[in-house]
């Protein structure tokens, strides 16, 4: 007696159907929100990653080497404020050299947005906005930024600390070539 050859033929059918949805995707060409840090977000052929976001403590001797070359009139903290760093890498995926971007912003859900501060040369982690080269990246290999655990550049906010329950916080960049362009990802404070 021959076996029953139907459900042999649903089995092989649903595999088929598994094979070709699968083959379909949904996969995105490019990434201009994340829920959280970690995620790429493309802006052209540059690819901008929060490695990881922070209050600062200055008093913490990590911390303290951060903070080099904020200027004298940012200096002091009202009471009421904290050091916020986010530190971030940027990957040129191009074969040509492109400007990395240079405006960020932080922004609560009460609207209220935040702008990181200008630290001077002396800071060896501080984020500057250069041309990156073809598939080049920042912070440069070797680089203090690049070898220390971060591996990213700072960028320096003051937040007041009443700010950081308006989550989620999300962490703007805006694309040097296109002002109306952006990306953005949610900040894990």
């Amino acid at each position: 007696m021959r076996p029953p050859a139907r459900p042999l033929l649903l089995l092989v059918a649903a595999l088929l159907m598994t094979v070709a949805l699968g083959a379909c995707g949904n996969k995105v060409d490019e990434t201009t929100e994340g829920e959280t840090e970690g995620v790429y977000l493309d802006l052209g052929d540059l690819k901008y990653q929060v490695q990881i976001s922070r209050q600062l403590n200055p008093a913490d001797p990590e911390d303290q080497g951060y903070l080099v070359g904020v200027p004298p009139e940012e200096r002091e903290l009202a009471a009421d404020e904290t050091w916020y760093a986010i530190f971030i890498r940027v990957q040129n995926v191009g074969d040509d050299p492109r400007q990395a971007a240079e405006d960020f912003e932080i922004r609560d859900t009460q609207e209220n947005v935040f702008r990181p501060i200008d630290l001077g040369r002396d800071n060896v982690f501080a984020y500057r906005p250069e041309r990156v080269g073809a598939k080049g990246v920042v912070p440069e290999l070797d680089s203090p930024a690049a070898e220390n655990t971060i591996q990213g550049s700072l960028l320096l906010f003051k937040i007041p600390y009443k700010n950081l329950q308006n989550r989620p916080l999300e962490f703007e960049v805006v694309s040097p070539q296109d002002p109306e362009t952006t990306a953005a990802v949610a900040l894990d404070v």
